[in-house]
């Protein structure tokens, strides 16, 4: 069906251009909402019986006991059986995938259907034509994803997604620790120098490359670079030069006042947070807003744990599921994306009891019902002031700043 807007018109009035590209559009809307409709119902007869094998980092008990449920809830509604196929680096399915490609293995022939990716790794699949084609905005509940309010929903470390992997969760850089020994947190990273140099050895940060360890790194580039708007660009050796020389100050002064004087890191948060609790360190970090309230739930830490984020913000940024390029169960990895973001199964992620982990919905806009799924009271431990996010360096820094940081200060 074809329409010249600007020819609508009525006995007592004409139409704008503006109002009748709006009057076509209220028109194509049905036809075109029923052919989506019609699409989408292929996708599920297509998916019904298939086995979609989902890399996902396994670090956490309580995502492997959320992904349990949410295989479960798959076979019973679609006939799709989701296996969590665990991993500790989403780096390394990367690579299996790319050596796929290389040994010229069709569009049917991987070992994987989704991965659980974001940053450096989604750059890498996209640059190498890792990727399915783009599926994202053609599932049918991406309508109630929070594209504005919460834009790295479509731009993943400075890099646009292109429909070529969908939204999961959100996650930024938070610090928590027991109000009754630090009842005054540091609000930046100077602060942070100066109760290392009050407390010494009770702080510490987890060894690059694990991304926790990672992002503290990219917290303090972002706070000291001459130039913050250089670290959206790909990064270039005078661009790291440039922009990383105070971060390399910085931690030069706080490295010797760090845990075991800065010469041995953690390999993980997990080990910062045990060591917290157990009073050997003073604070720990996450990039989970509610993981402390979900620990202090668990009564794995005191309820007087506080949760903060520095004052001026901290890095923040989307995880999100893709398909490669050869997945066997396409029409299977579709349908799991689509119901990762449904208001059930988002709701149920952001309950501090489960997981905790902040949804990439827009919930002011869900219908009543789906809307009152999210609605719950304060939780000890929760962040009480949300501070700004702020937008992660181009992919493409962080393996320059992990080599780097390994020449430096890797033992």
């Amino acid at each position: 069906m074809h329409f010249n807007p600007v020819a609508i018109t009525h006995p007592s009035f004409s139409l704008n251009r503006r109002q009748a590209f709006a009057a076509a559009a209220a028109l194509v809307a049905p036809a075109w909402a029923q052919a989506q409709k019609a699409d989408w119902a292929d996708t599920e007869r297509a998916a019904r019986g298939q086995t979609v094998y989902f890399n996902a980092w396994a670090g956490s008990e309580r995502i492997n006991a959320y992904l349990q449920w949410a295989a479960a809830e798959l076979q019973r509604d679609f006939g799709v059986k989701l296996q969590h196929v665990k991993i500790s680096d989403a780096a390394d399915v990367v690579k299996r995938i790319r050596a796929e490609k290389q040994a010229g293995r069709k569009d049917t022939e991987g070992t994987v259907d989704l991965v659980w990716i974001n940053g450096e790794n989604f750059a890498a699949m996209k640059r190498d034509g890792l990727l399915s084609a783009p599926f994202a905005q053609a599932l049918p509940n991406f309508q109630w994803v929070d594209t504005v309010g919460k834009p790295t929903t479509l731009v993943d470390f400075s890099v646009p997604t292109d429909g070529l992997e969908s939204p999961w969760g959100m996650a930024q850089l938070t610090f928590f620790a027991d109000a009754q020994r630090l009842p005054k947190p540091p609000q930046n990273m100077a602060e942070l120098l100066a109760l290392a140099r009050s407390q010494p050895g009770r702080i510490t940060y987890p060894r690059p490359p694990n991304f926790h360890g990672t992002t503290f790194v990219k917290q303090a580039l972002i706070e000291h670079a001459p130039d913050v708007k250089a670290l959206a660009q790909p990064v270039t050796p005078a661009a790291l030069a440039a922009q990383a020389a105070p971060l390399w100050r910085f931690l030069d002064a706080l490295h010797p006042h760090l845990w075991r004087g800065g010469k041995q890191f953690p390999q993980n948060s997990a080990a910062v947070r045990q060591m917290m609790a157990d009073g050997e360190l003073v604070m720990a970090l996450t990039f989970n807003p509610n993981e402390a309230a979900n620990e202090i739930a668990a009564k794995r830490l005191p309820a007087t744990v506080q949760s903060w984020q520095f004052a001026k913000g901290t890095i923040g940024n989307t995880h999100f599921v893709a398909i490669p390029y050869n997945a066997p169960s396409k029409a299977g990895a579709q349908l799991v994306a689509n119901f990762l973001l449904s208001p059930a199964a988002q709701a149920r992620k952001a309950d501090i009891d489960v997981w905790g982990d902040p949804t990439v919905l827009d919930v002011a806009r869900l219908p009543a019902a789906e809307r009152a799924r999210f609605q719950s009271a304060s939780r000890p431990g929760q962040v009480a002031v949300t501070a700004p996010v702020l937008p992660e360096p181009h992919a493409s820094w962080v393996d320059a700043l992990e080599k780097e940081w390994t020449r430096r200060y890797g033992v």
